[in-house]
């Protein structure tokens, strides 16, 4: 299995308040950064797009950037 970022601090649930974390894994745009750049399991890199799509929602993240 990937050593990534959730793995690595033993963080077993991506909490879509936590938007710390959830900023980790955005471009200076606020698009969400592909597996590739960040490192992260599949299963993991679904679960962050969700959180950051709810934190969306909820209006905890902007959708675009300036």
């Amino acid at each position: 299995m990937k050593n990534d970022y959730f793995n690595a601090n033993n963080i077993r649930f991506i909490d879509y308040k936590d938007i710390e974390s959830l900023k980790k894994f955005l471009n200076p745009n606020g698009r969400i950064l592909p597996r590739k750049r960040t490192g992260l399991t599949a299963k993991n890199q679904r679960s962050i797009a969700e959180a950051i799509k709810r934190a969306r929602f909820m209006a905890l993240l902007p959708f675009v950037a300036n």
